[in-house]
């Protein structure tokens, strides 16, 4: 056993860790350890309790707000208590959380230096004292690109973060940690989600850069296939427990699956069902000449046409725009172009035009558009059927007042909790209580709750565990299958789309290079993805 202080200690020790929320234990009994230069993958379902351990050792208020933790946390051999996340950072912790944190207004620089800012003299300082003092741009900038170099990519940290597209902002995010002197522990939250395969790759380059600088890491991830890549041990959860802490070398994606889950899953990429194709259905949406200013993701000239009942899905390369097809049909961005469903024109930069044509989109961004945070999943799951077709009302003296149906809105949340098993207290937990994967979960039950006629669904499994990814794909074929509804399915994930697709449309510098059948080869695909990158 390490003796407190010892020079022999790991640089990290997690003892006996256990957590409660109300009378609902979710960390029972935790132990692992973390050596200096380490890297560990943190693996688990949706629920299994990765984010609330995080949240422990980086010492946010959630957790003291709620009772405190059993159990030690020892950073070289001491036991330290973080009542705040300022005392983890003083401890050389950092982390970059799977929600962005970033000053949308600010710049990437700005936000990497952050109430960092290096200073410099001037007249009237040496005066008046160094309150006075002007900020040094110069040094501001050498910072920021040292931070951003030590990933490998090239980002622009003159721009502001609202024009960025997303996987720049996951990079500055990972900056502003980097660029912090006393970094020894970095704590990476599905920092891959939103990266391309390329991203992806430079940021696994960048943990073993850190690794080799003896920056510990723990590196929280649903891509297993990153975890054996970079990772020395891999520690995975259950349910609240640790069920496996074992050496990378020693075990495989197959043996993690099975250890999260508790069973078999199949892979995506063996499709048990391929669905012909609808060639004879009439055009049920016909897209012509659209273009859409989205930041990072712009439409410069897409014709695309809809069959009636199909899944289309559209894949393409991060910023090529297939992202701004969804956001721009359904008014989020400046668009122009004709969008004509059902035989009727749908009016652009409009939103509840959209909705009332009985339209409906679950965005890729989940917190900013997607979710009421505050709010019980039961008023997220009803509140847009509510609002737009005053569904779960009880209409009073000729409609003249309106009164919730909370019955039907506590059936129809329950019904998808269910359904889609959205890990939960009860229908009446706030959303921001959930963890990120079934947070998406909610998104999609309120859009099924719509019981629309066409649906836009963007990268549906972005933060979802490997269990919960076949069944939210399940969820949309069984919701296009029973209901009839005309699916559009935007994803990152070649194989999810090919598994779940009648057709796939690829997106390349912004028009359509190319429609496949779901059926068709990994090399079809990629030719018609680089063919006109931007």
């Amino acid at each position: 056993m390490i003796s407190i202080g010892s020079s022999n200690a790991p640089l990290l020790e997690m003892r006996s860790i256990k957590k409660d929320f109300f009378g609902n234990q979710v960390l029972t009994d935790i132990n692992f350890t973390l050596e200096a230069g380490q890297v560990l993958g943190l693996c688990g379902e949706n629920g299994a309790g990765k984010s609330t351990l995080m949240k422990i050792l980086f010492g946010m208020d959630v957790i003291r707000e709620t009772g405190g933790y059993e159990g030690d946390i020892i950073i070289n051999g001491e036991k330290a208590v973080f009542n705040t996340p300022f005392d983890a950072l003083k401890a050389g912790i950092g982390m970059v959380h799977q929600e962005f944190s970033l000053i949308p207004g600010f710049t990437a620089t700005e936000n990497i230096l952050l109430n960092r800012e290096p200073q410099k003299k001037n007249v009237i300082s040496q005066v008046f004292g160094e309150r006075l003092n002007t900020l040094d741009y110069k040094e501001m900038d050498r910072r920021a690109a040292a931070a951003i170099q030590k990933m490998g990519v090239e980002i622009d940290a003159k721009m502001v973060i609202s024009s960025m597209p997303v996987g720049h902002k996951q990079f500055t995010e990972i900056a502003r940690e980097l660029s912090k002197d006393q970094l020894k522990l970095l704590i990476l939250d599905e920092p891959t989600a939103v990266l391309t395969e390329k991203e992806a790759e430079a940021l696994l380059d960048s943990i073993r850069a850190m690794a080799a600088q003896k920056i510990s890491v723990i590196f929280i991830t649903h891509r297993l296939h990153e975890i054996l890549s970079v990772c020395d041990k891999v520690v995975v959860m259950r349910d609240g427990h640790v069920v496996r802490d074992v050496p990378t070398k020693e075990t495989s994606v197959d043996d993690i699956t099975r250890w999260m889950v508790g069973r078999d899953v199949q892979s995506a990429a063996s499709r048990a069902e391929i669905k012909d194709e609808k060639a004879d259905a009439k055009t049920v949406m016909s897209i012509k000449n659209l273009w859409v200013d989205m930041p990072g993701e712009t439409v410069r000239n897409v014709s695309l046409d809809v069959r009636q009942g199909e899944i289309l899905g559209i894949g393409g390369l991060a910023g090529q725009g297939k992202l701004g097809i969804p956001n721009g049909i359904m008014g989020l961005y400046e668009a122009g172009g004709t969008v004509v469903f059902d035989g009727q024109e749908i009016p652009l930069n409009n939103p509840r035009k959209c909705l009332d044509s009985s339209l409906a989109f679950v965005s890729e961004d989940r917190r900013e558009v997607g979710l009421l945070l505050d709010e019980t999943l039961e008023w997220n799951v009803a509140f847009p059927a509510m609002q737009i077709q005053n569904k779960f009302l009880k209409l009073l003296l000729g409609g003249l007042v309106k009164w919730r149906d909370e019955k039907a809105i506590h059936t129809v949340t329950q019904k998808y909790i269910d359904q889609l098993q959205i890990k939960c207290t009860s229908s009446k937990q706030k959303a921001k209580e959930l963890s990120g994967g079934n947070q998406q979960k909610v998104c999609l039950a309120k859009a099924f709750a719509l019981e629309p006629k066409f649906l836009f669904v963007s990268e549906p499994t972005r933060g979802i565990d490997v269990g919960a990814k076949a069944l939210v794909l399940d969820a949309l074929k069984q919701f296009n299958r029973e209901s009839g509804v005309t699916v559009v399915m935007i994803s990152s994930e070649l194989e999810e789309l090919r598994q779940t697709c009648d057709r796939i449309a690829i997106i390349s510098g912004g028009q359509v290079s190319g429609i496949l059948p779901a059926a068709a080869s990994s090399e079809e695909f990629g030719t018609l993805m680089i063919s006109k990158v931007v």
